[in-house]
């Protein structure tokens, strides 16, 4: 990744130097309860824009990550291993050693405004959540939405965070304007295995409760029921009862996706799962034996499943591009490839 100048007297910048470039990181920490143990680096990136790689099968080309590691802390996180690009931890270092790209809003602002834009979809929240704590300190997404809105661009935001509900008023601006998609990933509502999996989270209800306040407002909101994680959430009556709560909430649709282990989130999560469930992980081990996703009979009995409960509960399955309009009253180096790509959409 590049990333431009940006002057700096802390200490702590010379020892980052060889993680970022000699001369392109703040980093900085802050004595609260929510950012205790963690380190912000701030930088100053080249673009903002990013096109997803050609391999691709999302329904959008372009994306926007103003932020790289995540203070959510999900076990499973597909993203850990763009974290190896910058020579950081995929453990403990992803959830902890956040990138802030501090000039989100005005690249993006400029990009918009280039005759060489021509107005397509940006997605965001395919990387790492847009929404995770640190937007509550940095406030990039405001800056983000209203752009997006004054060029009347097509965007969507898959998020875990409630924090969306404080730009609101901007987003339903720019529905009146453009087309906005917004996914919510609700996985399971079982507590117990919230607090362990995704402990920087909002809890299940709290994100559903943000379905329920967009759809309120006119901006139709889909779930992503992501990940439904094998032995843990998969059973029948923990599936319904994920199902229901998704359409008591107001959903537009439900759309399964069942645990995905890449190799950075496929380590951390055994790790985990040795300690909370160890009489599952020759299961697992089994389950996983091919590679990164679970056998395809597998996906399709989840997914059958959640489709029929949608059925009944009156909802149904995702769609690229799902979105709603309130009417008026490519990259070079490995980790902006990384940066780019839009798994979070299939593997959440």
């Amino acid at each position: 990744m590049r990333w431009d100048h940006l002057a700096d007297d802390n200490p702590a910048t010379a020892r980052n130097a060889a993680l970022f470039g000699a001369d392109a990181v703040v980093s900085r920490t802050f004595d609260t309860p929510e950012f205790r143990g963690m380190t912000f680096h701030e930088v100053r990136a080249r673009s903002i824009v990013n096109r997803v790689p050609g391999a691709s099968r999302m329904p959008f080309e372009w994306t926007v990550n103003p932020y790289r590691g995540c203070t959510h802390a999900c076990v499973y996180c597909f993203a850990r291993k763009t974290h190896s690009y910058l020579d950081l931890d995929t453990g403990l270092g992803f959830d902890s050693q956040i990138v802030v790209k501090v000039n989100a809003p005005e690249l993006l602002r400029h990009r918009l405004a280039s005759p060489r834009w021509h107005g397509e979809h940006i997605a965001m929240g395919t990387n790492v959540d847009c929404y995770q704590r640190a937007e509550g300190r940095y406030r990039l997404m405001p800056g983000i939405i209203a752009a997006l809105r004054d060029h009347a661009n097509p965007f969507s935001i898959l998020t875990k965070g409630t924090l969306i509900l404080r730009d609101l008023d901007l987003l339903v601006q720019a529905s009146r304007v453009t087309e906005v998609g917004i996914s919510v990933s609700v996985g399971f509502t079982d507590r117990e295995l919230w607090r362990t999996v995704e402990p920087g989270t909002p809890a299940p209800e709290r994100r559903l409760d943000v379905v329920r306040t967009l759809t309120d407002h006119g901006i139709g909101c889909g779930v992503l029921m992501a990940p439904v994680i094998p032995y843990l959430s998969d059973q029948p009556d923990r599936l319904r009862e994920t199902v229901r709560a998704i359409a008591a909430s107001g959903a537009t649709s439900v759309t399964p996706l069942v645990l995905h282990l890449r190799p950075g989130a496929r380590e951390w999560f055994m790790a985990w799962l040795e300690r909370h469930h160890p009489h599952l992980v020759r299961r697992y081990e089994r389950l996983y034996a091919q590679g990164s996703y679970a056998p395809k009979w597998y996906q399709r009995r989840i997914t059958g499943q959640v489709h029929a409960l949608a059925q009944e509960y009156g909802i149904g399955p995702w769609r690229p591009g799902l979105s709603r309009r309130i009417p008026a009253p490519a990259p070079e180096t490995a980790a902006e490839a990384a940066d780019a790509a839009p798994t979070q959409l299939t593997l959440l």
